[in-house]
């Protein structure tokens, strides 16, 4: 299966040569097609700033991250903002809607912004509210809405123009326990019928139990990797909390 994401030996520095701090020690790995993909780790340990170097919000500081064909290190100007409109797709802690846009047109406007034929953008709309379960809201605005349809309305505006990956960046901080576990069963299940590549951050052991793979990171490093394969959702879970205890910190860093 072809790799959508390379990560390879990247090192990312902030500060100067008498305060220099190294959020990224030599990391590489690398996400398949089709895979969803978690990344955890306690607070200050780089997760964060691995997803906003892959999301070219940031840049390396040495290393490369290749997403599909393209070297984004190397991308400039503009082509890091058509690449972005074109090839990622974001699903934010606080959402990110548009508070003047219903529902409907939030999600619209990904497509429209990618220039998708006016003709296709209803039938498309309204195919992914319905995976999400969210077509009851698509003529509300967002105050007029609870956090997890929000939330599923920025999942359905990240999935609809279908691309190359979708970055989400702790998708369930801002959802009470029941619309967490509603928008984790709605994305597991996106990603299981239109194979869609996610690669998600998360402190939440039960959120990163929908997840095939685990990145654990410590320091900058990946420090260990678990895979679901046969495991059940609920054995996945001991697993995630098992390499969380070994990995120490408080609990509220990691869970």
């Amino acid at each position: 299966m072809a790799a959508i994401l390379e990560v390879q030996d990247v090192e990312k520095y902030y500060g100067n040569k008498s305060n220099l701090t190294k959020a990224i020690d030599k990391m590489s790995f690398t996400v398949e097609k089709g895979e969803f993909v978690g990344i955890m780790g306690a607070s200050g340990s780089g997760k964060t700033t691995l997803l906003n170097c892959i999301s070219t919000i940031d840049r390396v500081s040495s290393g490369k991250i290749c997403i599909g064909d393209t070297d984004i290190t190397t991308l400039k100007g503009d082509n890091v903002n058509k690449f972005r409109r074109e090839k990622l797709g974001f699903v934010f802690q606080d959402f990110n809607l548009l508070d003047t846009l219903t529902s409907y047109e939030n999600i619209a406007l990904a497509l429209t912004i990618r220039r998708t034929p006016a003709g296709e953008i209803d039938g498309l709309v309204r195919q992914i509210a319905d995976k999400l379960g969210i077509t009851h809201v698509l003529d509300k605005y967002p105050y007029q809405m609870s956090g997890g349809e929000k939330q599923r309305t920025a999942c359905a505006r990240a999935i609809v123009t279908q691309p190359e990956l979708i970055l989400a960046d702790e998708p369930t901080g801002a959802l009470d326990s029941k619309s967490a576990r509603q928008l984790m069963s709605a994305l597991g299940q996106l990603h299981t019928d239109l194979g869609a590549t996610i690669l998600m951050v998360t402190h939440d052991a039960f959120t990163a139990s929908y997840t095939q793979r685990i990145l654990f990171i410590k320091d900058g490093k990946i420090f260990n990797e678990i895979v679901r394969g046969d495991d059940d959702r609920k054995r996945f879970f001991e697993k995630i909390i098992d390499v969380q205890t070994v990995l120490g910190g408080e609990s509220s860093d990691v869970i």
